[in-house]
């Protein structure tokens, strides 16, 4: 018989220690979906996406990509599945078939549209006031999925040219103040966020005059909309809301459930109607 050497030492125990752990994936970025305790439900796997444009069966096709800045400019893509035929319908996430975001590498800016599908084009325009280095990100569940928490994120990176005033990513923070004069609060505790773990995010969401917002308005089906995305990496990751759309707000507190599957930093948006006004909120939180 031969003699087991280190080597095979250490292959037998990394075994064991995958199949300890249910068949994680020991070097990859993907959890299984977690089991609420209290509610039984499924909750958000863990997933850190739009780092390629491939993810599963699906790819994105560039087919007007940014060029200059501008007040209206101009994006289309398709999205084609495994045989390379364009994909044109997917599950409602939020109300909408097909999520879109544009992120400047310093967080400075930040844009989510919805595009509108033409014969197999998703088309779309959008605000680019400045130079730099972005990525833009599709987002959509598909119709086959057996995560429907766990949409399809695929990337592309793009750049304008020109004059940049980039801006220094806030440090982690607790508070900040939206263009409109809301004041938005993290309230939960500890501050770090734990890596691969359910953590829910309590936001406090208080009026130009410091009242607690009461009630909000629907926004996409819910209560609010809110995307994180890594600061170096430019990954993205969607977290869901708690509380019912239209569910009054206890003492203004917004609840998100969230699973990080990167250490870091994380720049959050969060998108809320109040007042007849679509509300956006920025917040730096970071995961050890």
């Amino acid at each position: 018989m031969r003699r087991l050497s280190v080597t095979d030492w250490i292959f037998a125990l990394v075994a064991a220690v995958i199949v300890g752990a249910g068949g994680f994936m020991l070097f990859g970025t993907s959890a299984p979906p977690v089991q609420h305790q209290n509610m039984g439900a499924v909750v958000p796997a863990s997933h850190s996406d739009g780092l390629s444009e491939v993810e599963g069966d699906y790819r994105i096709e560039r087919v007007v990509v940014p060029a200059d800045r501008g007040t209206s400019v101009p994006i289309a893509f398709r999205i084609l599945g495994r045989d390379g035929k364009p994909v044109t319908r997917f599950l409602d996430n939020q109300t909408k078939q097909m999520h879109f975001f544009v992120v400047r590498d310093d967080m400075h800016v930040f844009r989510h549209v919805h595009p509108v599908l033409e014969g197999d084009t998703w088309r779309t325009a959008t605000d680019l006031p400045d130079g730099g280095a972005y990525r833009m990100f599709a987002e959509f569940v598909p119709l086959d999925t057996k995560d429907p928490m766990h949409p399809v994120v695929l990337g592309v990176p793009f750049s304008l040219a020109g004059d940049t005033d980039l801006v220094p990513v806030p440090a982690p923070d607790a508070s900040t103040v939206t263009e409109s004069g809301y004041t938005v609060t993290r309230v939960d505790q500890p501050a770090a966020l734990p890596l691969l773990g359910e953590r829910k995010i309590r936001l406090a969401i208080r009026t130009p005059d410091g009242k607690p917002v009461e009630k909000l308005e629907p926004h996409l089906g819910a209560n609010g909309h809110m995307t994180g995305f890594h600061t170096m990496l430019l990954s993205a990751t969607h977290l869901h809301p708690v509380e019912p759309a239209g569910a009054p707000l206890i003492d203004g507190e917004l609840t998100f459930r969230s699973v990080f599957a990167e250490r870091g930093e994380y720049r959050l948006f969060l998108e809320f109607s109040h007042g007849g006004r679509l509300h956006t909120a920025a917040l730096t939180v970071a995961v050890t």
